[in-house]
């Protein structure tokens, strides 16, 4: 019975993880179906924690699988990485010419000439598929160890190179 418990909590929390990202994501009808399966599962554990309450072991399943589930969850989103994000680069490197080697790996690159305290710095900013993220890291620490990094999500896009060309891209290795 615990090990059931455990077992249904882990995935009934990983659903909640998922449903939560994809609600926030603006995926409602994939969040809906899933919110369908997730009470479910739901209410199957917490009546069998509730039928048994005089076990302690029940709820401390319970509430562990609940945990690990919140874990779950999260690496599946990771896996999933939905979305897009938004890479701030500022770069000492103004001689190389950063945003179009960037450029070649596949990437769309806004740049342009900023002013740092220190005198002139090249700023870009990369719009990328989440699954993109490590790989586009990468990409700038090689030609830019020292670069300074800001990634935020946009919470929508419209217009312009990006909408229509960062879908077909492909990203380059």
């Amino acid at each position: 019975m615990v090990l059931i418990i455990l077992v249904i909590n882990i995935v009934y929390v990983s659903f909640f993880t998922i449903r939560m990202i994809l609600t926030l994501k603006g995926q409602r009808y994939l969040a809906a179906f899933i919110s369908t399966i997730e009470v479910v599962i739901y209410v199957i554990g917490l009546g069998l924690v509730l039928d048994n309450l005089n076990q302690i072991q029940n709820l401390a399943a319970y509430a562990v699988g609940y945990g690990i589930g919140v874990i779950v969850g999260m690496k599946i989103e990771e896996k999933l990485a939905l979305g897009y994000i938004t890479v701030n680069v500022i770069s000492t490197e103004t001689d190389k010419d950063l945003p179009k080697l960037i450029r070649e790996k596949g990437y769309g690159v806004t740049d342009w000439v900023a002013n740092g305290l220190e005198g002139d710095r090249l700023s870009m900013q990369i719009l990328t598929p989440r699954k993109y993220e490590l790989r586009l890291y990468d990409t700038i620490k090689e030609f830019d160890p020292k670069a300074f990094i800001i990634v935020y999500e946009p919470k929508s896009i419209h217009g312009g190179f990006w909408v229509k060309a960062v879908k077909k891209r492909r990203i380059k290795a």
